[in-house]
């Protein structure tokens, strides 16, 4: 047998005859790294002393067809870790820069943050391997590059949660721990998250060398992202322009999707902006209880820049941001036009989606205006988002129905009573059938949503007793969030009272 490395259909090198369990038998083509070295630094991961698993997904292990078999072996422990780096794979962190709470930061970059390398799925598609929390950087500045098995586990439940709700985000592979302590307001335990993500270039990718004056490698990234990841824009007669126009309606559709479910990021940064349109870097986010268009899930936050109402401003902000970055390719008059189309995208996207949530199948004019006016409702009784909508697929169409449960769910319950009446009309306008409204709304009002106290109490099991099964019970109830599962009925209730006190804030 020869000892050269066996290759794919596409000529990707890759190990023959190795243990799949440490990672070596993952293909790897690593295009990022193919880039000028102005774009990151090579480093090797930080050693996590004595680590362990915590949590595998099986979900997003199929994306690069690894067996869920290998989890439980010490050599995945140790690669997905960073105490072990797989052959092909080739280590380095990026480099950005990014406005934080709306002031210009020009370096930031990968502070815990290593890239093992892109994995090559079954499919062809190449998935970003990434080490979060696995030591010092050249852009740590001064952190510790460690991050805390609180925040992994939050992040790794949140990006899931997302993905089953169908809302683009980036995804987890593995969570693994050790008892090493790392210092954040107390003293906790080191973890390392495992995230996938067909890239990780975000607007703070271009807006450093921007601000750098470096325009070639705003070109360079700008014709890297083209040609990985849009290359049906290259032969559009100004890709650039093309590339600026994609990202708006990705993001567009991205905040209206968020605004949809109730869910508010917390640090929209421009550094946390995927030039995907992706949901990347989850830290202290929240969905919705009791419903209120102010509501600040950042307790580090103290000006509400990033809350639930102001989402959709914040991004079309950071789009400026990113469409300054790449003036050196584009005309100013022409990127100006294309900005100003997200506030359209998002408003035809959102008031879809929203249209979607209370059964209705077909527009008309007044839809925003009863949109509207059920928000205003649920805002001065504090509804709960998700179980009002998930219970209006209840709501009896039948002329003098009061529908009790609804407006109990309202301290106006006259004002409700109003508002149903003229649903109920319009539903009679399009002829709804009850039953077949009732099913269509089941698909698009999720049962569940991973509000703060559910992945609170995974935390406090996996840090109190290392009892690690509620994350994989929490995580695989939230793979599919419209349907009904037996035995789950306290995850799709009312939060306990105790919730209330639950504050998250950008330490992790």
């Amino acid at each position: 047998m020869s000892n050269q490395p066996a290759h794919d259909q596409q000529g990707v090198p890759y190990a023959r005859g190795t243990p799949a369990g440490d990672g070596r038998a993952l293909r790897f083509d690593n295009t990022f790294s193919r880039l000028p070295a102005t774009f990151y630094t090579r480093l090797q991961p930080t050693p996590l002393p004595d680590p362990y698993l915590v949590a595998f997904n099986p979900s997003a292990a199929a994306l690069i067809a690894l067996d869920p078999g290998v989890a439980a072996t010490p050599e995945f422990v140790e690669t997905f870790s960073g105490n072990r780096v797989p052959p092909g794979a080739d280590p380095l962190s990026g480099i950005y820069a990014g406005h934080q709470f709306g002031v210009f930061v020009p370096q930031l970059g990968d502070g815990r943050a290593i890239l093992l390398g892109e994995a090559v799925g079954p499919d062809n598609r190449r998935w970003d391997l990434q080490l979060k929390g696995a030591g010092r950087t050249p852009y740590s500045r001064m952190g510790d590059g460690r991050a805390v098995l609180r925040s992994t586990i939050r992040e790794y439940l949140c990006s899931e949660a997302m993905h089953g709700l169908g809302i683009p985000t980036t995804r987890a592979l593995a969570i693994t721990g050790s008892d090493a302590p790392v210092v954040r307001e107390t003293v906790e335990t080191a973890a390392v998250l495992t995230r996938m993500a067909p890239t990780h270039v975000r607007f703070g990718s271009f807006e450093v060398f921007h601000h750098r004056k470096q325009y070639e490698q705003v070109r360079q990234l700008a014709d890297y992202v083209l040609r990985e990841h849009f290359p049906e824009l290259l032969s559009a007669e100004k890709p650039y322009l093309s590339l600026l126009s994609e990202v708006v309606y990705r993001t567009a559709e991205l905040i209206a999707r968020w605004q949809a479910v109730g869910f508010c990021h917390g640090v929209m940064n421009t550094d946390n902006m995927s030039i995907l349109g992706l949901t990347i870097d989850y830290g202290p986010y929240g969905f919705l209880d009791g419903f209120d268009a102010n509501h600040i899930c950042n307790h580090s936050d103290d000006s509400g820049r990033y809350a639930y109402g102001m989402q959709p401003g914040i991004a079309h902000w950071n789009l400026y941001c990113l469409g300054q970055a790449l003036l050196p390719l584009l005309d100013m008059d022409e990127a100006e036009a294309v900005l100003q189309k997200f506030e359209p995208a998002f408003d035809t996207a959102y008031v879809t989606l929203m249209r979607a949530k209370l059964g209705l199948q077909s527009p008309e004019d007044g839809d925003p205006e009863l949109i509207k006016s059920l928000l205003g409702h649920m805002q001065s009784s504090r509804t709960d988002f998700t179980i009002f909508f998930r219970s209006l697929s209840l709501f009896d169409s039948t002329a003098g129905s009061k529908n009790e449960k609804l407006r109990d769910q309202f301290t106006g319950r006259e004002a409700f009573d109003a508002w149903a009446a003229g649903y109920r009309a319009r539903l009679a306008r399009e002829a709804s059938v009850d039953a077949e409204r009732r099913d269509r709304m089941h698909r698009t009002n999720p049962a569940y949503v991973l509000r703060n106290w559910m992945a609170e109490d995974a935390i406090a099991r996996a840090r109190e007793d290392r009892d690690f099964t509620r994350i994989e019970e929490i995580r695989a109830l939230l793979s599919d969030p419209f349907t009904e599962q037996p035995g789950m009925q306290r995850y799709a209730g009312y939060p306990p009272d105790w919730a209330s006190a639950i504050a998250v804030s950008c330490s992790s």
